[in-house]
């Protein structure tokens, strides 16, 4: 039975601040496969957005103390999904990463993400975290509950994905709050084992590595995403070229402008103005979500807000730090405007969670 009093406590904040993101991305989807072959892209991302919104409504409305009691089925689901699509999962681009449901695919990784933020919420808030932090044997069982899906998607390969799982729990290990003296010595091992991890990357990740620090060095390649990414954003100017006016999207000398580089596309057709309005929504989601957080009724919604917000923060952060060469080309996507139905589903249900916390402060 839900309680009515959810209703009169609603957050149309995350609600509206989601909503207007997703619209925003199917227009500019629409834009970005106009000329391509397959233009019914936003046509098939509004079907995902509507089955999205089911279930970030259904996110928002259960109760998450039953997210709580879920939360280790769910984990071990998302590893049995993890290491069938290593086993049978469809291959492409030289990944495997999807798995097969009669007429469509979905990313198992991507809902590993929620996994990991529900499992280690009620990790730990479960436990009793000293007043100096979390010491080293405190930190094994967090550790390996992620490094567990880390290494399944590092075998997929998807290093993006990875990236994000990692700084996901890094992120709310330090919320949890973890002993100085331990941070400063995992980072002072860390930092000399970086050049061992360069012998261990694929060539192509070297590659992509490479042509950040100078895309001239291989401008046809791995440098030409970046490169034309930056001639985008750069054409866009103050108010863009207007809609579907874009001559990078539309002529496709952008790669990936309907997934990873989506915002290059809106920066190109939109401007300044535009783009500086899709991030005060991103800048108002985040600082709500964390909001959310330090006024969560329990430390299981506190987490779980915390979670999903650093979830948020990281994509946003790494995607535009890579479609506007800041950052390495490492294949990660826009929340709620870059394709696809796996991604757009968990950044709505995220955002459902959100909500939900939110809703039930007021509730006791």
């Amino acid at each position: 039975m839900i309680d009515r009093r959810l209703f009169l406590h609603f957050d149309w904040v995350v609600f509206l601040v989601t909503i207007f993101l997703c619209l925003i991305g199917i227009l500019n989807i629409y834009s970005a496969a106009l000329m391509d072959s397959d233009n019914n892209l936003y046509e098939k991302q509004l079907i995902w957005f509507s089955i999205g919104l089911a279930l970030m409504i259904l996110a928002t409305l259960v109760n998450y103390i039953h997210l709580e009691r879920l939360a280790y089925p769910i984990y071990i689901i998302a590893i049995i999904l993890l290491i069938s699509t290593i086993l049978t999962g469809r291959t492409a681009g030289g990944a495997k990463r999807w798995l097969s449901i009669g007429f469509a695919s979905f990313q198992p990784s991507e809902f590993a993400k929620i996994a990991i933020i529900l499992i280690l919420s009620k990790y730990f808030s479960a436990i009793k975290i000293p007043f100096r932090g979390l010491s080293l044997k405190e930190l094994i069982v967090p550790s390996v509950i992620a490094f567990i899906p880390f290494i399944l998607i590092i075998k997929q390969p998807d290093m993006g994905t990875a990236v994000i799982i990692f700084l996901i729990f890094a992120s709310m290990v330090i919320f949890a709050k973890v002993r100085l003296k331990l941070l400063i010595g995992i980072t002072a091992i860390s930092l000399p084992l970086i050049p061992i991890a360069w012998h261990f990357l694929k060539d192509y990740q070297k590659a992509r590595l490479m042509s950040f620090l100078d895309p001239t060095l291989d401008p046809l390649g791995t440098g030409y995403h970046i490169m034309q990414s930056k001639i985008a954003i750069g054409s866009g100017g103050i108010i863009g070229n207007g809609f579907t006016n874009g001559t990078q999207g539309q002529l496709r000398f952008l790669p990936e402008h309907h997934t990873d580089f989506i915002f290059s596309v809106l920066a190109e057709e939109w401007g300044f103005i535009g783009s500086f309005i899709v991030l005060i929504l991103y800048f108002v989601l985040v600082l709500w979500g964390l909001n959310i957080a330090q006024n969560a009724k329990d430390r299981l919604g506190a987490f779980l807000a915390f979670g999903v917000s650093f979830m948020f923060l990281w994509h946003i952060l790494i995607n535009i730090g890579m479609v506007t060469g800041m950052l390495p080309v490492v294949g990660v996507p826009l929340p709620f405007m870059s394709y696809g139905g796996s991604f757009l589903i968990t950044t709505m249900i995220g955002a459902g969670i959100l909500a939900n916390v939110s809703m039930r402060r007021f509730i006791f």
